[in-house]
């Protein structure tokens, strides 16, 4: 029977919290009076996250499996989850329980409402690092003022979205995926529902700062261009000052007696400038290196099994490219 409700849960080395996680999400959904599944998607777990749950797929028949053959990115698992999701609507939940499944209940009844996506709010970030919390903050606001698509501020991919929502993800090939940011540019009728995010149960986050500048930039570039241009901005502004500046020396020789000794001022200015000018290279780059992920045309991640499928031919080992399968 096609489920009423299809639950993500991306999950990479979350052995000490992925019970818990499944026992309140089966507490929770069971309350829906519905049908529903719980596809769990392992990102290339090094630590026995995929033998807990095929146990519980085993038993469970609402539970379903999708294990990588290597670590391809949250963003990446999420986007596999909507792949094989069935339900009416689908619902993106994190395995550390940040996000209290509880909420669920509430999101769904926005749904019936009739809302397309129900995006979760946080009003409060405990367990979370000073540090963290003010990086955050400042990373939506700035994508908010790059970028014309109305990202909500203080969100996550904790999030329900409809059936036709999800289709239309499943469409959008690219590789280096913002999930958030997408499901706002799709559109429909959104809406939100606010909670108190929790400390994370078990374990360590799975996003350390090397990772967050990553997924920054990739929010960033995939959803605004006005880094391109204030390249273009800053590299005018650079020239016509030097002009200016080619002016002063002109006049400073011509009509003065005296000019700068030694050559302290011009080393700076070179390395000012020269700094400047890597920094905007790097910016250009970042957006070129995109380009070339786009152009290899590689799959965006690949299956080593799937547990709880009817479907034979699902628990074999398959890639996604764009929306084709290819065994």
């Amino acid at each position: 029977m096609k489920a009423r409700y299809s639950v993500i849960v991306p999950m990479f080395n979350e052995e000490e919290v992925i019970k818990h996680t499944y026992d309140r999400l089966k507490k929770v959904m069971d309350q829906s009076d519905d049908s529903y599944e719980l596809v769990f998607v392992n990102d290339g777990s090094r630590d026995h996250t995929a033998e807990i749950m095929r146990e519980i797929s085993s038993r469970d028949e609402n539970v379903k499996l999708i294990d990588f053959s290597r670590n391809f990115g949250h963003q990446v698992a999420i986007t596999a989850g909507m792949d094989y999701a069935e339900g009416d609507a689908v619902v993106v939940i994190d395995a550390d329980l940040q996000d209290p499944p509880e909420v669920i209940l509430q999101m769904i009844e926005k749904w019936k409402e009739g809302y397309e996506v129900v995006y979760g709010k946080r009003l409060k970030r405990q367990g979370e690092t000073i540090f963290k919390k003010v990086t955050a903050k400042i990373f939506y606001r700035l994508l908010s003022s790059m970028t014309s698509v109305d990202i909500p501020t203080d969100t996550g991919d904790f999030r329900l979205i409809d059936r036709k929502v999800c289709d239309v993800l499943r469409g959008l090939k690219e590789k280096n995926r913002y999930v958030r940011g997408l499901v706002s540019w799709v559109g429909f009728r959104q809406t939100m529902v606010e909670y108190d995010r929790e400390e994370r149960f078990a374990g360590e986050t799975k996003y350390p700062l090397k990772k967050m500048i990553r997924f920054a930039l990739d929010g960033i570039t995939s959803f605004s261009h006005k880094p391109l241009k204030i390249a273009s901005y800053i590299g005018f502004f650079l020239s016509f000052s030097s002009f200016l500046y080619l002016f002063f020396v002109l006049f400073q020789r011509v009509f003065t007696s005296w000019t700068v000794p030694g050559w302290a001022s011009i080393v700076g200015v070179n390395l000012l400038f020269n700094g400047i000018v890597l920094m905007l290279l790097g910016v250009i780059g970042e957006y070129i290196g995109r380009i070339y992920d786009e152009s290899k045309d590689r799959p965006l991640y690949i299956v080593r099994e799937t547990k709880g499928y009817l479907d034979v031919e699902q628990e074999h080992s398959h890639i996604r490219k764009g929306n084709d399968y290819v065994r």
